[in-house]
């Protein structure tokens, strides 16, 4: 059974601006609790190996548990499964210092209060994602342009959520890090579940015929979690950008936890570094999401997309290797944030338009965990290495395959596809969006 796209009848930036200030709440908050918890965690037990731990229980069941929902969000609907997860993250992560404070909060209460806050943010900021082309759909914005306001949320989350961590722990302490995170995941659960226009984040499972005689069994979850994966594997491009972003996503984990902290050791600049280059990176990047945000609708893909990679990968592990003096580094840096500004916006456009709405969840949730997949994994591959050939090697080796995996990967055939679907109507079989006279997202 297939529904068409109903147009609504007039546009508004109301839904769009509530999904995309729901989302930075959550992720700022996220972003706070990444410096906050850390340490919390070292200052509370001195141990690196358990800090480490605490991080491997947050992101194993985020990977897990978004691969694994994609079929829950399609069937119950993305605002649904948005706002209640935010809901149980808001508790659990409200719970730590709470527990803290009572005295009753053991490692292993602290480690399951942080796998529950993971497995629930996938679900949720996938759910989240995928109410961005709905609301493009109801406000008329070229998918472009909402995927670049998707990724300037992103961005602006990415680049103050640490800076108000660390300074909130600096002053403070990390428990109110801690308990801003939790303040956060409740405000953005309000927006989601309060804010919306009515019938926006509908389940995208057409509804059963009236017609007793046309009614077909609903699917149920192992069939849908088939569909979504039968449709990745049928499509060629998702694919290979998958794969693209699960190895540049490795060896990016590896550079940002491993090689510029032992960088910043080595070349006598201190920690302070690391800070300075990831607001660097985190500004620029910022520019360069608004200025794909506004023109990228209007510029070629796939010129773009290996341009932005080409500029974002390689020269930031060679200007380390080659020991170049910190204004040159900034330098680097800064370009590498720019370009790194129009990846997502089109990496968002082409998923958007290639699958269908109501395979919309799970499609999605099987990509993203593949992209993410190797992201736990970076770190301890990035250590190995610089333990057995040491920092400057191993900056060399990863810049060249930075660069092989971005530049020569461009040469398959299947991104001859990227900009051929541009602007199409979005397809016959996504499920209808409801008239709404304010607005949509």
């Amino acid at each position: 059974m297939t529904t068409t796209v109903v147009a609504p009848s007039g546009c508004s930036l109301r839904p769009l601006a509530g999904v995309l200030t729901a989302t930075a709440v959550s992720l700022t908050g996220t972003r706070v609790s990444a410096i906050a918890l850390p340490w919390f965690v070292l200052a509370t037990t001195g141990s690196a190996t358990m800090t480490g731990l605490v991080a491997f229980a947050e992101m194993a069941p985020y990977v897990a548990v978004k691969a694994l929902t994609g079929p829950l969000v399609d069937r119950l609907g993305p605002r649904v499964v948005s706002w209640t997860t935010d809901a149980v993250s808001a508790v659990a992560a409200g719970l730590v210092p709470l527990l803290h404070a009572q005295g009753l909060l053991p490692f292993w209460v602290l480690l399951v209060m942080v796998a529950v806050i993971g497995a629930m943010r996938g679900p949720g900021d996938l759910a989240k994602s995928v109410m961005v082309p709905e609301a493009a759909d109801r406000a008329q914005v070229p998918m472009e342009r909402a995927t670049g306001l998707s990724g300037v949320t992103e961005r602006l989350a990415s680049t103050v959520g640490p800076a108000v961590g660390g300074g909130l722990v600096a002053l403070i302490g990390p428990l109110a890090g801690l308990a801003i995170n939790a303040g956060t995941f409740a405000l953005g659960s309000l927006i989601i579940a309060i804010a919306l226009p009515r019938g926006m984040g509908r389940s995208a499972v057409p509804a059963a015929a009236t017609d007793p005689s046309e009614q077909e069994p609903p699917a149920g979850y192992w069939r849908m979690f088939r569909e979504g994966f039968t449709f990745l594997r049928s499509e060629p491009l998702l694919l290979t950008v998958i794969v693209m972003i699960g190895i540049t996503n490795l060896i990016d984990a590896g550079f940002v936890t491993v090689l510029v902290p032992v960088w910043a050791r080595e070349s006598g600049n201190g920690p302070a570094a690391i800070g300075l280059l990831a607001a660097v990176m985190g500004a620029t990047a910022v520019v360069g999401s608004l200025i794909a945000a506004a023109v990228a609708s209007r510029l070629p893909r796939r010129t773009v997309f290996f341009t932005g990679f080409l500029l974002c990968g390689a020269p930031r592990f060679l200007v380390l290797a080659l020991g170049a003096p910190m204004w040159l580094v900034l330098t680097v840096v800064a370009i590498s944030g720019f370009g790194s500004g129009f990846l997502n916006p089109i990496i968002g456009a082409v998923l958007f338009e290639r699958v269908p709405r109501h395979l919309l969840g799970r499609v999605h949730a099987l990509g993203d965990s593949l992209a993410w997949a190797g992201i736990p994994l970076g770190g301890l591959v990035a250590g190995a290495a610089v333990a057995l050939v040491g920092l400057i090697p191993s900056l060399i080796v990863g810049g060249v395959l930075y660069f092989a995996t971005t530049t020569l990967a461009g040469l398959r055939p299947e991104w001859r596809e990227m900009d051929r679907r541009r602007g199409s109507e979005t397809r016959a079989d996504s499920t209808a969006v409801e008239p709404e006279p304010a607005h949509s997202a």
